[in-house]
């Protein structure tokens, strides 16, 4: 299994907000953070909004934060959200794909498992349990 770079810094993001669940985090502090461009942090800010995992509010003294206790968030519900676009295997998709094996192959439904047991072990863990803490602050 291979999540998309997307999927995989609303992950990041979303582990860094449940490890600081009452701040507000600006866009280009959590790219600063971890090394990732601000542009496309704040195009998977959106996503995650437009899904209900976290808050935004504009303007001075704006930013984003969870809309919901970490707690009740899995990374399963996370990562259906974030990948419904983007199908494990050609034959998956709606349309079928243009695999010629699709007749007799023996692979989609082991593949479909394995899909499965990926996804039930990402609704088992919740946000809270990946939450990333603050780093420390030198004393």
């Amino acid at each position: 299994m291979r999540l998309t770079t997307f999927t995989d810094f609303a992950l990041r993001a979303l582990m860094r907000l449940a490890g600081e669940p009452s701040r507000t985090f600006a866009t280009g502090e959590i790219a600063a953070e971890f090394g990732i461009s601000r542009n496309h942090l704040a195009k998977v800010v959106r996503d995650l909004a437009d899904g209900g995992f976290i808050a935004t509010q504009r303007g001075a003294g704006g930013g984003f934060s969870l809309a919901r206790p970490a707690q009740s968030i899995t990374l399963g519900e996370v990562v259906r959200a974030l990948e419904k676009r983007q199908e494990l295997v050609e034959c998956f998709r709606k349309d079928g794909g243009a695999c010629v094996l699709t007749p007799r192959c023996r692979l989609k439904g082991r593949l479909a498992a394995a899909r499965e047991a990926f996804m039930r072990e990402l609704d088992a863990t919740t946000l809270a349990e990946c939450a990333y803490p603050p780093a420390r602050r030198p004393a």
